[in-house]
């Protein structure tokens, strides 16, 4: 089985809109204030993908309500020897109800995705993924592509400012959609006598994908 020492932490933010769709609207917002002291339980409502069959894929929050945690076991695109068809795309999307105390609002500032990828010259592997809150338009995918030879950990590293981020209504409940893939083409590379894989999972259980808070108050 792979072996990885996932070394670094990836961020990912969103170009998108502030509290319901437009910039203006996040103006009563008190940006940046502390974490709720309250615990703060995440429900997960649906997990669907290739990337992540029934019971591969765990969503645990930080005791500190500063982030939570997304842990793969299965989550894996490859092409060439013993490689399926449809094993060049795998992809996984997490819905999420995020219980927030009265008078508080959300948005993901930052995100850390760690891999392991064995890439075969002249073939290339993309990590990509964004997010969204129901009822929003999805926001843009940040897409990170890995050119072989390569066979080591994998980070990328995406950071928006805090004008850019896209903040959960207030007053309302709407489940936040994760959507991920990984995706690996031969290239060049013969995929008849060669592997190439990239990946996001991990036997035991260590190597995760974290969501990072921040955390403003509602207007009053």
């Amino acid at each position: 089985m792979r072996k990885a020492l996932y070394a670094f932490c990836a961020t990912l933010a969103v170009a998108a809109t502030t509290l319901i769709g437009s910039p203006a609207q996040a103006v009563g917002l008190v940006l940046e204030v502390p974490p709720p002291s309250d615990k703060i339980v995440i429900d997960v409502v649906t997990v669907n993908g290739s990337g992540c069959p029934v019971g591969t894929a765990a969503v645990a929050m930080s005791p500190d309500n500063t982030a939570f945690t997304v842990t793969y076991s299965n989550y894996m695109a490859q092409v060439g020897v013993g490689a399926a068809s449809t094993d060049f795309r795998k992809n996984c999307q997490i819905n999420l109800k995020v219980h927030v105390p009265s008078g508080f609002t959300y948005a993901i500032s930052k995100v850390d995705y760690r891999g392991f990828a064995a890439i075969e010259s002249g073939a290339n592997a993309t990590q990509r993924a964004n997010y969204y809150f129901q009822g929003q338009s999805q926001t843009a995918y940040a897409s990170h592509t890995f050119r072989g030879p390569w066979a080591d950990d994998w980070q990328t590293s995406d950071e928006v400012p805090l004008a850019s981020m896209v903040w959960h209504p207030c007053g309302a409940l709407r489940n936040l959609n994760i959507n991920t893939e990984l995706r690996v083409a031969a290239g060049t590379s013969n995929p008849r006598t060669t592997t190439s894989f990239i990946s996001m999972d991990s036997t035991d259980g260590e190597i995760n994908t974290i969501y990072h808070f921040s955390w403003a108050r509602c207007p009053a």
